[in-house]
Formats: structure tokens, C-alpha cells, sequence
């Protein structure tokens, strides 16, 4: 598996996916960084098409493997299902169709495992495509289309290296001074490609995603009548929600709760009504309540492959390899906490496999879908088929990376460490209002009020890529007692256990011969009895 570093010296004259034309000339000339920008100020359409091409490598099949028989390998989509597999609240099982059972088993951290590459490299491939727009586009310009492509890239990057941080090192507070990942950007991109780059500190990556996002906000903000443009691209409600992410991590509770309410009052989104939940839906990025999507077309290679995408792995009602017995399930456990007022329960079958929030028609799909070894109950039917087209075999379903819904629960939890009773009732108002009507407002400390919001977040953002992050940054570890996986997968492992951690994949530590960074092996985990 290439390295990053080798990436980079294969890549560095030319971008592939949209944005060769910020390299050379049409007559195919290099030209200079200067230059870049002179080309650009004459046609920004080109740095519009450096930044799609950011947005494209979201969702690319065969990108980290460069295998086309890897169905797994489908961009960042793929990298929210496995890491979603490891966790307690995601059950499916471990079958030759289930292309994220290694994640499942626990058996995708090693330093040459599938996943470990998909997440190193398909982070990295964006960070390169952002250097690749950042060293074409002046900090200084005074060009505000051109200050508004500068943004994305800086906030495309920014959630790269977030993404990042967090899977290959423990969470901000109390690893600050920890090995992470290299910190590769256009000022040291040549310098990485000639010599390697050593791993920067916890702290140092984070210092380097708020520098990312403080100016693309700032830019954001003084270009504010450049168009936004698709729900790919990156608005400054978002990159502030994006923050909010990051400063929830670092234990910055005013600036996480003024970040969470300014994206909540600016991005023009609204949550989902209860009426609007109450069917199976999250396939359209163009609903109110979605900040930031992957924006898929139905052109896209990972539609076109009919099976690898994220719709054929999770989908309950579309062709794929959720229909062969990869159905995805809530846990049981979870499950059975959740109140029969609470629309979200209509989200999984229950235990005779039957929702309420199921027409007739979708009833009976799923009936005659799922076999008797599988068994229907607890099968999510929250994400609806594109256009909501029962057995679709266009798996173009857009995919949520940021919903107004978790800005609200952003700012609960931030505002919960400062005021209990403050972020107890934006809690209780926000459930109440869009989820759950009998909804009571927790009462306690600052933790049991996190902890109540940390329960809204596993049912809201389930299936969204979200969970191992708060798995990692509320030290919960994973315990799946109770939750309905195989025995053998019933696992109860500890917050500060080193096996929660991926490696850094074998090929980069090979060619990067400074990275500071030694392999260990990792016992895998152990089951337990299971309740």
C-alpha cells in the first residue's frame, strides 16, 4: 500500500479528480505557484474546480486500495461504516457479505489491515488535493471568490486532520504531548516528499485544525455574498459547526457553545419535524436540517457500481449487500431504552419486527426481505431508499456529515459543563420540540446532564459516522453486554485500552523513514460473558 509520502512525490506535478488544470498550462507547461494564482484570478472557475474535486474524493471507489474487487473501499462513507462496526450501538453480522466485519471482530487496527489504509488514505488524498488549491490561492489575495475557495480547502483540511487526530491517538484531553499524525501542509509539502515528516503532537495537530478554520471562517465571513454553492461546499455556519466539533473535543465549553449557536441560528436550517421523522428518510442533502453533505450523483463510479456504496451496505430498502444478510441493526439494549412517545423508536423494527413509522407497502418489503436466520428485529429503517423508490438499484442516497440536530446537541453538552440547568433545558427543549414530546428534562450534575445528551446522540446520529468519536472523546469504551452480537463478539473493552487506536499503515512508516512513529502489536480483544 503506497504511502502518503509516496503519494506525494508521484503527485506533486499533477492533481488528479478535477484539478490538474491548477498545474500546467493548457499547452501542458508547469507554472509556478504566482502564476497559479494570475490563472486563477483570470478564470476562477478553475479553483471552483480544484474544490469539487476536494469534494469528489469523499466518495470514490477503489481510492485507498486501487483494488476494484475492495467493495469496502468507497471513500469516506466506507470509513463511517467500519468505525460505526466497532463501536455498541451498530450490531450486524459477521458474514462473507458484511465487507466491515473486520471491524466488527476488532481485527482492522493493524498497521497492514484494509482500514487502517482506507482512513490514512483517504484523509491524506484530501489533504493533498487542499495543499495542492491552498499553495495555488495566496492567503493575502484580495480576489473574494478566490478567498471564498482558499475557505473550503482550509475546512475540508481542518476536518481531515480532526478526523485524523482522533482515530490514531486517544482524545485531546490528556494526550496533548502524544505522538498523532503528520501535519502536512503547502508550506512543507516538498520538504515531506524529500526527507518524510515526523509525527506532530495531539496538541500541534489541533493547533493546526482551529488555524485552519479560524481563516476559513474569516474568510467565509468577508464573502459572504459569494454564492455558497451545493451542500458539498463548506458555508461559514458549518466551518463554525465544524469547530464547535473541535472545541467540544478540547474541553472548550464557552467556544464549543458560541460556535454550536451562531451555526445554529446562521446556516438557515431547521431540524426535522416530528411528522418529517416518521417515515424512513436522511437520503436528500437538500432537507433543511443538513449543514454539509456528501453530495452524490447518480453518474458517481460508487453508484454506477451498483453495490459498492454506502446504500448497498447499510440500505434496508435498496439493492445491495444489506439484502444477503448484512443488515445493519441497533442494539438491543439501546433499543429498549428508547420511550414508545419517541418518534426514533419507529427508526428499527422492534423485537417482531415491526415499525410504526412504516407504510404498508414498506412493511411488507421488509417482511419478504430479511430471512428467518437473520431475523428482522432491531433492523434500521431510518435511511429510506433514494427518492424512496422500495428495492431502488440506484444507490445515490446523499450522506449527512453535518445536521442542524447535532449543533443543538453540541450546544446542550457545552452549555451542561458550564450550567447544568442551562444545558438540561436547551436539551429538553430541543427533544421535545422535534423528537419527543413527554420528553423530561434531566436533572443532576454537569456530568449526568453530558451523559443524557451522550444518549441523545446514539439514537439521533446513529448511522452517521459519528459514534466511535464519542466513544473516544467521552472515554466510554466499548462495552456490547446486552446489545445482541454474536458471543463471540461480545466484547467489554476498557477507555484507555491501546487496541481503540488504528496504526499507522506499514507503507508509510516504510517510506517515511522519519516519522518517530515504532509499531506495537495490539492483543485482540478478548469476548466476555454477554447479559
Amino acid at each position: 500500500m503506497k504511502s502518503y509520502k509516496l503519494l506525494t512525490i508521484a503527485l506533486l506535478g499533477t492533481m488528479a479528480v478535477g484539478c490538474n488544470d491548477l498545474d500546467t498550462y493548457p499547452i501542458g507547461n508547469n507554472i509556478t505557484t504566482d502564476q497559479k494564482e494570475g490563472v486563477l484570478k483570470n478564470d476562477p472557475d478553475m479553483a471552483e474546480a480544484g474544490v469539487n474535486g476536494i469534494a469528489t474524493l469523499f466518495s470514490v471507489y477503489g481510492n485507498s486500495s486501487g483494488n476494484p474487487d475492495a467493495h469496502y473501499d468507497i471513500g469516506y462513507p466506507g470509513v463511517m461504516l467500519a468505525t460505526d462496526s466497532r463501536g455498541y450501538d451498530m450490531v450486524a453480522l459477521n458474514t462473507g457479505y458484511n465487507w466491515y466485519g473486520s471491524s466488527t471482530i476488532w481485527s482492522d487496527v493493524t498497521n497492514t489491515s484494509s482500514f487502517t489504509n482506507l482512513i490514512w488514505r483517504t484523509a491524506y488524498n484530501q489533504i493533498f488535493a487542499c495543499n495542492n488549491v491552498l499553495s495555488s490561492i495566496s492567503a493575502d489575495t484580495e480576489d473574494e471568490t478566490l478567498l471564498y475557495y482558499r475557505a473550503q480547502a482550509l475546512a475540508f483540511r481542518a476536518f481531515d486532520y480532526h478526523v485524523l487526530a482522533q482515530y490514531y491517538q486517544f482524545t485531546y484531553l490528556g494526550s496533548e504531548d502524544k505522538r498523532c499524525v503528520p501535519v502536512i501542509t503547502e508550506e512543507n509539502a516538498l520538504e515531506a516528499a524529500a526527507s518524510g515528516l515526523a509525527c506532530s503532537t495531539v496538541e500541534e495537530v489541533y493547533a493546526q485544525i482551529l488555524s485552519d478554520l479560524d481563516e476559513a471562517i474569516n474568510n467565509l465571513n468577508a464573502t459572504k455574498h459569494v454564492r455558497v454553492g451545493a451542500k458539498k461546499f463548506v458555508s461559514e455556519a458549518t466551518a463554525r459547526g465544524l469547530r464547535a466539533r473541535v472545541y467540544l473535543c478540547m474541553g472548550k465549553w464557552q467556544e464549543a457553545a458560541d460556535d454550536a449557536e451562531y451555526a445554529i441560528a446562521n446556516s438557515g436550517c431547521t431540524p426535522y419535524s416530528i411528522a418529517e421523522v416518521s417515515r424512513p428518510t436522511f437520503w436528500d442533502c437538500n432537507d433543511s436540517a443538513w449543514l454539509w453533505a456528501v453530495d452524490v450523483e447518480e453518474s458517481d463510479r460508487v453508484v454506477t457500481t451498483g453495490i459498492c456504496n454506502w446504500p448497498s451496505h447499510m440500505g434496508t430498502f435498496t439493492y445491495g449487500y444489506a439484502q444477503v444478510g448484512s443488515w445493519r441493526k441497533i442494539s438491543k439494549a439501546l433499543y429498549d431504552e428508547i420511550p414508545d412517545s419517541d418518534v426514533r423508536k419507529g427508526w428499527f423494527l422492534n423485537e417482531e419486527g415491526v415499525s410504526a413509522n412504516l407504510t404498508e407497502a414498506y412493511q411488507e418489503y421488509v417482511d419478504e426481505a430479511i430471512s428467518e436466520d437473520v431475523g428482522k428485529a432491531y433492523v434500521q429503517v431510518k435511511f429510506a431508499p433514494y427518492k424512496d423508490v422500495l428495492g431502488q438499484t440506484t444507490n445515490a442516497n446523499d450522506i449527512p456529515l453535518l445536521r442542524v440536530e447535532e449543533l443543538y446537541l453540541i450546544l446542550a453538552e457545552a452549555q451542561a459543563m458550564i450550567s447544568p440547568s442551562t444545558g438540561a433545558a436547551t436539551l429538553g427543549d430541543f427533544v421535545r420540540a422535534y423528537r419527543n414530546p413527554a420528553y423530561v428534562n434531566p436533572t443532576g450534575t454537569a456530568d449526568d446532564i453530558r451523559k443524557a445528551v451522550y444518549w441523545q446522540r446514539r439514537v439521533e446520529l446513529w448511522g452517521e459516522g459519528v459514534s466511535y468519536f464519542d466513544i473516544m472523546r467521552l472515554k466510554t469504551g466499548v462495552d456490547r453486554r446486552g446489545a445482541g452480537f454474536e458471543p463471540s463478539l461480545v466484547f467489554n473493552i476498557a477507555p484507555d485500552d491501546p487496541v481503540l487506536l488504528y496504526h499507522i499503515p506499514q507503507g508509510e512508516s516504510n517510506a517515511n523513514k522519519i516519522l518517530g512513529y515504532t509499531d506495537v502489536a495490539t492483543p485482540d480483544p478478548r469476548p466476555v460473558a454477554d447479559y
